[in-house]
């Protein structure tokens, strides 16, 4: 029986031990809550005051890079290649002899054809001599003439199609990589060489026709390459398309830029910027705005009844550019807000003393980085 009270009474000790911490934990809980809504312990933030900063309305679009001119140079017969005077990356000029081609018939033939040629002139002059005289009649000269003419013809045929076994550069340029020697069979169509004139790189592009009225030809352009990070190109706008993409409402343009160190390359994946003018807006620092789907938001500081507390604000964004974004409304300059740490702020939450950074810079320098919209 003694051995029974004494567990009854251990049991009621621990439920009262256990009522009792589940107080205590209830009771802190109440403490920070209450923390939270302004009247317990505040919150360290950085602060922000909202201020205004150079922007730059900007066209930005991608495009592709390529030459002024661009070939791959191919052979029209099927023939074994006999010499190659070029080598991989060489410059070559206009007219420029690149591959020769087997042409021991085309030597043949032009053989013949001057044989046959130096023969008809005889018979001709032969015949002419004797009309003059009266000897011949003049229409059997005139026959031999004509025999003449097509003799100088036949020449003319067999050395075009010498020219066909000798492949020349169709324009100056710099060759690429190729695989061809001496010795190998090339079939009509096969590529030998590449072959870019680069020094002007032409990037072509489209734009929304909303913009038609900003496009002109001469406009300056930028273009940064993705494949060279920091470079920037300086070029302009060469020429507009006639017409619209029914499909798309885009236009199509093309810019040119000089390049004359090389730099550009065919192929390159290129950001072309046009500049539309500069303004000054409200500006924030990016990391002190929330977006969650279209809405964006920040927390603005404010009195509340026992201090500074964070409230939430909504704004309307404009462009993000160098790590600032665009406030359009819900802020105006000289407003204080939560820089950044805001998964730490709750709407409500009290603030507590903290770094206090300047906000955007009314005079700081555009450095003209991306834009993009904001939400």
């Amino acid at each position: 029986m003694i051995r029974r009270h004494f567990f009854l009474v251990v049991a009621l000790v621990a439920v009262v031990l256990m009522l009792a911490v589940g107080g205590v934990k209830l009771a802190l809980g109440s403490k920070e809550k209450q923390g939270a809504g302004g009247g317990g312990r505040a919150t360290s933030v950085t602060q922000t005051v909202v201020g205004q900063r150079p922007f730059t309305d900007r066209i930005e679009v991608l495009g592709a890079a390529k030459g002024r001119q661009s070939v791959t140079i191919t052979s029209n017969t099927a023939e074994l290649i006999t010499a190659v005077h070029f080598t991989d990356g060489q410059a070559v000029s206009r007219g420029q002899v690149l591959v020769e081609l087997k042409a021991d018939q085309e030597d043949a033939g032009i053989a013949e054809a001057r044989a046959n040629l130096a023969q008809a002139e005889r018979n001709y002059q032969r015949w002419k001599t004797l009309a003059d005289k009266g000897i011949a009649p003049r229409a059997t000269a005139e026959q031999y003439l004509a025999s003449l003419e097509t003799a100088r013809a036949a020449v003319g045929s067999a050395q075009a199609q010498k020219l066909d076994r000798v492949i020349r550069a169709p324009f100056s340029g710099r060759v690429g990589i190729s695989d061809i020697a001496p010795g190998a069979l090339i079939s009509p169509g096969t590529a030998i060489v590449s072959l870019d004139d680069v020094s002007v790189i032409r990037v072509d592009f489209s734009v929304p026709d909303r913009y038609l009225q900003t496009l002109r030809v001469g406009l300056p352009i930028t273009a940064r390459p993705d494949a060279l990070a920091g470079e920037v190109f300086q070029g302009r706008i060469a020429q507009i398309d006639t017409r619209i993409d029914p499909a798309t409402r885009a236009i199509k343009a093309r810019a040119e830029f000089p390049n004359a160190n090389g730099r550009l390359l065919p192929g390159m994946l290129v950001k072309v910027a046009i500049d539309q003018g500069v303004r000054t807006a409200v500006a924030v620092p990016e990391a002190a705005v929330q977006f969650e789907g279209t809405q964006a938001s920040v927390y603005r500081i404010a009195k509340g009844p026992k201090g500074m507390v964070a409230r939430r604000t909504d704004v309307d964004t404009g462009i993000i550019q160098d790590g600032f974004v665009e406030i359009r409304a819900g802020l105006k300059a000289g407003d204080k807000i939560v820089g950044d740490g805001l998964n730490r702020v709750q709407d409500g939450a009290a603030i507590g003393g903290g770094k206090k950074p300047g906000g955007a810079d009314k005079g700081g320098e555009n450095k003209g980085g991306a834009d993009r919209k904001a939400g």
